[in-house]
């Protein structure tokens, strides 16, 4: 699957039934790393308004997903330059909604092995938003403690997938299972 705006992580030895139990939701595909599903879904925040639904109504439902994220933001890259160009203008324009507060940026990376550095990435990204906050006079800070909100980046292959979560969102779906 080419485009795809939900990944998942299936919980160890029910790979199978994971994507059994999301095809409620749309195509799943298989993506050549372990445990790891994507998905492409008209609203992925429906999908996981109904899947925190079945967590709380029929937790069992639910067993086979060890995490479920989904992202607003997909492109492709070629090299480490184009996808940090990449991620700076897709976070560019969450900046403002960070002024002040406390965030970091989580990646998780699946291929490009030795050419892109999720820890390397985590913090060119945290610099980037950093900087622009304390040039906008609305400095925020970097923690790992309850924060206001977080920048998830996926990577498969080429393809990357981002998004952002506030503590409220992060609450609500446990699935996202973040930090």
């Amino acid at each position: 699957m080419k485009e795809w705006n939900v990944v998942i992580t299936a919980r160890e030895g029910f790979f199978k039934e994971a994507g059994g139990m999301l095809e409620q939701f749309g195509p799943v595909s298989k993506t050549g790393f372990f445990n790891i599903l994507v998905m492409h879904v008209e609203d992925p925040f429906l999908m996981m308004e109904k899947l925190r639904e079945q967590q709380a109504t029929e937790p069992a439902a639910t067993r086979f997903l060890s995490r479920v994220m989904p992202v607003t933001h997909t492109f492709t890259f070629q090299t480490p330059a184009i996808f940090e160009e990449k991620a700076r203008e897709t976070v560019s324009p969450w900046i403002p909604g960070l002024a002040a507060k406390g965030f970091h940026v989580r990646m998780h990376r699946r291929g490009f092995k030795g050419k892109i550095s999720s820890m390397e990435e985590e913090r060119f990204l945290d610099i980037f938003i950093l900087d622009a906050l304390e040039r906008a006079g609305t400095p925020g800070h970097i923690t790992f403690e309850d924060p206001d909100a977080i920048i998830v980046v996926e990577t498969i292959g080429q393809r990357a997938g981002l998004s952002l979560w506030t503590r409220e969102e992060l609450q609500r779906y446990p699935l996202l299972h973040l930090d």
